[in-house]
């Protein structure tokens, strides 16, 4: 990797997240000094760690002293993130931040809803630019995501999604296409789709758990409006659709596809659920 500029600092949002602690951790390994910002302000190795909160512009200005690249975390749960972010980016802007990547998914296209909304404004905001649009992670299976703690607690996977199928992506490969793009001599300025190697249903994946773990894990079913009203007595009822409506277009075909994107910006190919599944659950 090289570095845009010899002094600045870059400023990762989510520092403590599944994709920020890893793009900290590669970037302070790589000699890069990282801001690690989050709302308690949690110590992370390598990093100088600021208290940040999306909602408390109050604190935006020491987040972004002397930063000149940031790594955009949405507030988490929120339907309307560019509410918060747009302002917050053009005071970036104007505070000497020239590279921007934002952290979006890829089924949320440049101007469609929530994150949609940052992507399709962002070229025009920051002079340096990219947004990543992963796949779903393999990390939900396994950490403290819902599906993780129904495998865990009921060996079941519920979705609304059939026999739709997906190219699950590994947080870490996320990481280091975060890392290149944060730092490489070029900048990206495009959106990048990324996925795992291969595309499972959910049926693929509740038969890869069993076979790993040597536990019955099976995938339930279920239609759009059960998923919302389930999703909607823990969440907002308006994130709650939005994240139905996801499930509802893996049905259709939507995420039915594999890049080359992880191999391309990092040179190597990006990791399997079957690996990380053996290496995290293997033998449990």
């Amino acid at each position: 990797m090289s570095t845009p500029g010899t002094t600045g600092i870059t400023l990762v949002t989510g520092a403590t997240g599944t994709t920020g602690s890893r793009t900290v951790a590669r970037l302070a390994a790589a000699g890069h000094r990282v801001r690690a910002a989050g709302r308690h302000a949690t110590p992370v190795a390598g990093a100088e760690p600021v208290p940040f909160d999306w909602h408390d512009p109050a604190g935006h200005a020491a987040a972004l002293d002397a930063v000149d690249r940031v790594y955009l975390v949405p507030p988490p749960g929120d339907p309307d993130p560019a509410a918060v972010m747009l302002p917050f980016l053009a005071r970036a802007r104007r505070a000497g931040v020239r590279r921007a990547v934002l952290l979006s998914s890829s089924a949320v296209p440049a101007g469609g809803p929530a994150t949609g909304v940052v992507h399709q404004a962002l070229p025009g905001l920051i002079e340096q630019w990219a947004v990543l649009r992963p796949s779903w992670f393999i990390q939900n299976f396994t950490g403290g995501h819902p599906h993780a703690l129904g495998i865990r607690a009921e060996g079941v996977l519920r979705t609304a999604t059939g026999d739709g199928r997906v190219g699950f992506v590994d947080a870490e490969d996320i990481a280091a296409v975060a890392a290149r793009a944060l730092t490489d001599a070029r900048s990206p300025d495009r959106d990048l789709v990324l996925t795992g190697p291969q595309a499972l249903s959910y049926d693929d994946v509740a038969a890869l758990l069993t076979e790993v773990t040597g536990r019955t894990v099976t995938h339930h079913q279920l239609s759009y409006e059960q998923l919302r009203d389930r999703l909607a007595t823990r969440i907002p009822e308006e994130f709650a659709a939005l994240l139905a409506g996801m499930d509802r277009a893996i049905a259709d075909g939507a995420e039915d596809r594999v890049t080359d994107t992880v191999r391309t910006v990092t040179g190597r190919p990006p990791r399997s659920l079957r690996t990380h599944l053996t290496a995290a659950l293997g033998g449990g």
